[in-house]
Formats: C-alpha cells, sequence, structure tokens
C-alpha cells in the first residue's frame, strides 16, 4: 500500500471522530510489519483525560487483531496540516516497533506528504 493510500485511509477514518469538545478531528491509519492496515479515529470524553487519540485507536485495533509491529502511521486532521502524533502516541508507537528509524510517520503538509522517522520525532527515547 502507498503512503498516499494510507493518507486516504487516515482522512476518511477522521470524518467518523467524535471531537465535540475541541472540534479537533484526527484520523490515523496503522500499516504492520505483515502490511495489514488499521484506521482509528479520536474520540473525547468530557473528562478530556479519558480522550482517546487516532493513533492509539488504530494501534489499538492492531493489537486486539494480534499484530504487534508497526512500518508506518498516517495521521490526518481536517484542523491543520503537519498534525504530528502527541508525546503519549509517539511513545506508544515507540513500544511497537523494531527501530524508531524504521517507522515513518506520514502527515499531510498541504497538496503533499511530510514524512518522518519516529526517531525524528521521538529523540531518546524511553526504554525498559
Amino acid at each position: 500500500m502507498t503512503y498516499e493510500e494510507l493518507m486516504q485511509k487516515a482522512v476518511e477514518a477522521s470524518k467518523n471522530s467524535y471531537s465535540p469538545y475541541s472540534k479537533f478531528a484526527v484520523g490515523a491509519c496503522v500499516l504492520t510489519e505483515d502490511d495489514s492496515v488499521y484506521t482509528g479515529c479520536n474520540f473525547e470524553n468530557s473528562s478530556f483525560g479519558m480522550t482517546i487519540c487516532a493513533e492509539r485507536n488504530a494501534i489499538g485495533s492492531a493489537i486486539a487483531d494480534g499484530k504487534r509491529k508497526i512500518k508506518a502511521v498516517a495521521i490526518y486532521s481536517p484542523n491543520q496540516d503537519n498534525c504530528t502524533p502527541c508525546g503519549a502516541c509517539r511513545q506508544v508507537i515507540h513500544e511497537f516497533c523494531e527501530n524508531d528509524n524504521d517507522v515513518d510517520i506520514i502527515l499531510k503538509n498541504g497538496e503533499g506528504l511530510k514524512i518522518y522517522t519516529l526517531a525524528q520525532l521521538l529523540p531518546e527515547s524511553w526504554n525498559l
């Protein structure tokens, strides 16, 4: 699957966002090491602390299906170009990859895509 196709799936997932408080919709699409694809959207809760990000929603679906290794994550918000994952999502992505340099984070930037490695977005990541 191409990165453009992953982004299109993230765009579609963002349409299902439940974000009545922030009005900030986000969709994500995760590509696993066996080329399986999982999507997710953010969903909020009035307590805010219980809000789930799109990236963690998609990763949770992959985990529930037995997948444990991520190759790429496409993230899209109609509210903002270059919508990078929050710190919690960066750490969760790190948990499910072999090497931070081998995981691409794909973002919409204008009419094109901007690609970061997880290592660029989470330098000096934390491990046990």
